[in-house]
């Protein structure tokens, strides 16, 4: 944090990666409805499922993430180098979720049948590229700030609240592609599956925990590479 120059190189990589990740959203959103028009299924019904995926979520709050510290660095008076604890919080938050989402997809749903909107070149950035560079940035953007111990339990409040949702909305919804009388986002969430709720239980979890302790360990990282910047450990650039 001696010089300017690594912070703002750095801030303008977290632009351009936003831009990528809200251009993969973008990109896949587009042809999701065209394709719902096309096969003339319910438009409010696919654009609320589109939205109800956690890969989505977890990409957005990502970009915004991204976004709202670049903001903040071109804006910020000159002498402070430590993001707000808002914009923290979230970049933790968008870290924990991408990390997430890019390991239950390569290692539980990578090979399943796509479905007949599925863009490649999207899919890929949304589920391998933003994961990726989330996680880099953990480790190297200069401007992260020590988060207390007690964030990770915010940051798990919003994957608790997506379950909840996800379970309570999931019988009441018509799958508009196939006309079954519920929808939910991924097969481990769906209890009429061939587990039925055991299943649905055991993965809400499993994947309750797997956030508690991914948040954690993300709230670890960033303190401890402020404090070895503060105490000299890590060279400044």
């Amino acid at each position: 944090m001696r010089t300017r120059t690594w912070p703002t190189v750095w801030s303008v990589i977290r632009l351009v990666a936003a831009a990528v990740i809200t251009t993969a959203v973008v990109g896949q959103f587009i042809t999701t409805i065209r394709t719902a028009i096309a096969n003339d299924r319910d438009i409010p019904t696919t654009i609320a499922n589109f939205f109800s995926f956690f890969t989505i979520l977890s990409n957005l709050a990502g970009a915004l993430a991204l976004l709202a510290a670049v903001i903040w660095f071109f804006m910020r008076p000159s002498h402070e180098t430590r993001e707000p604890a808002g914009v923290a919080v979230a970049l933790a938050a968008a870290t924990t979720y991408l990390f997430i989402t890019g390991v239950v997809y390569n290692l539980l749903l990578r090979g399943y049948p796509t479905a007949d909107d599925h863009v490649a070149w999207a899919n890929e950035i949304v589920h391998v590229v933003a994961p990726l560079f989330l996680l880099i940035d953990l480790f190297v953007a200069p401007t992260r700030r020590a988060l207390p111990r007690r964030s990770a339990l915010v940051i798990l409040a919003v994957p608790i609240i997506w379950i909840a949702y996800t379970l309570l909305r999931g019988p009441l919804v018509v799958n508009p592609t196939t006309g079954v009388a519920f929808w939910y986002p991924y097969p481990f969430l769906n209890p009429n599956g061939v587990n039925g709720w055991g299943g649905v239980i055991a993965y809400v979890i499993g994947i309750a925990l797997t956030f508690a302790i991914v948040a954690s360990i993300v709230v670890w990282v960033g303190r401890r590479r402020v404090l070895a910047l503060s105490s000299g450990m890590i060279p400044a650039r």
